[in-house]
C-alpha cells in the first residue's frame, strides 16, 4: 500500500523496457493489477499478486480468486508475507491458498521468516521448519514450481542484515525441509532471500549456493535501485 494507481503505472513505465537475463516479477496492490498488466504486456516481466483467497467464486466480499488473477495475466501469487501473518494470517490458510494457486496454474511465492527473539534464542530453523511444514500438508506440485521466500522478520525494514553466508545456509537448509514435506526430491523448488535487500549487498545474497533469486521490498518501490537489483547475475 506505498503506492497508488498512478504512482503505480508510473513505476511500471519506468521498469518496462528493462533488459535482465533474470527471471523478473512485480507485485502490485490488486487494484494496479490490470493496468501495471498492460503496460508490461509483451516485456520480460511478469505479473504477480500480493495475495489472494482459496476459494475459486462465491459470496466473499473483498476477495480475489487465483481464477480470477489468472484471467489478467498474473504468473506469481505472494502468500503468507510476514505482514499478513501479523494481522492474523494462519499456516492453515496458507495452505489453502497455495492448492488454489496451484490448481489454477500459478506459481505461489510462499514467505516464511522467523522474529528476533526466535532467531536470538537459536530457534530460526525449529520455528521455518514448523511454517514450510504445515503449510505444505497434502500439496502436490505435480511438476509445478513452487517458490519459498526467505524474510527474516527482524531484518524487514529495520537496519539489521542477515549476513549472506548465514542466509545461504538457511537457505539451503528451507530447500530440504520443503522437499521432505513434499516428499519429493525432484521437486521444483527455488528459494529466494528478503530482508532490507538492496543494491549495494543484493550480489553477496545472490553469491550464496543456496538462493536462487531476491525478494525485493522497498527497495523495488524506486525504479533505478530496482534495476540494478534486476540485472545482477
Amino acid at each position: 500500500m506505498n503506492l497508488g494507481l498512478r504512482a503505480s503505472l508510473t513505476l511500471a513505465r519506468a521498469l518496462k523496457n528493462l533488459k535482465s537475463d533474470n527471471e523478473v516479477g512485480v507485485c502490485p496492490s490488486d487494484f494496479a493489477l490490470v493496468g501495471v498488466g498492460q503496460i508490461l504486456k509483451g516485456g520480460r516481466i511478469k505479473l504477480g499478486a500480493q495475495n489472494v483467497f482459496w476459494q475459486d467464486n462465491g459470496a466473499y466480499t473483498g476477495e480475489t480468486s487465483a481464477r480470477s488473477l489468472k484471467e489478467i495475466g498474473c504468473a506469481y501469487v505472494i502468500l503468507g508475507h510476514s505482514e499478513q501473518r501479523a494481522l492474523g494470517e494462519s499456516c492453515r490458510r496458507v495452505n489453502l491458498k497455495i492448492k488454489a494457486v496451484l490448481a489454477a496454474g500459478l506459481t505461489p511465492v510462499v514467505c516464511i521468516g522467523e522474529d528476533w527473539v526466535r532467531y536470538k534464542s537459536g530457534k530460526s530453523r525449529a520455528f521455518v521448519s514448523g511454517q514450510i511444514k504445515r503449510a505444505l500438508v497434502g500439496v502436490k506440485l505435480n511438476n509445478k514450481k513452487l517458490v519459498i521466500a526467505y524474510e527474516p522478520i527482524w531484518a524487514i525494514g529495520s537496519g539489521k542484515l542477515m549476513h549472506s553466508g548465514e542466509a545461504g545456509q538457511m537457505q539451503v537448509f528451507v530447500k530440504q525441509t520443503a522437499h521432505q514435506a513434499l516428499k519429493d526430491l525432484r521437486a521444483a523448488i527455488a528459494v529466494l532471500y528478503g530482508g532490507s535487500v538492496d543494491a549495494k549487498n543484493a550480489k553477496d545474497y545472490l553469491r550464496q549456493a543456496g538462493t536462487d533469486g531476491l525478494l525485493v521490498g522497498s527497495a523495488s518501490l524506486r525504479a533505478e535501485e530496482f534495476k540494478k537489483i534486476a540485472k545482477i547475475k
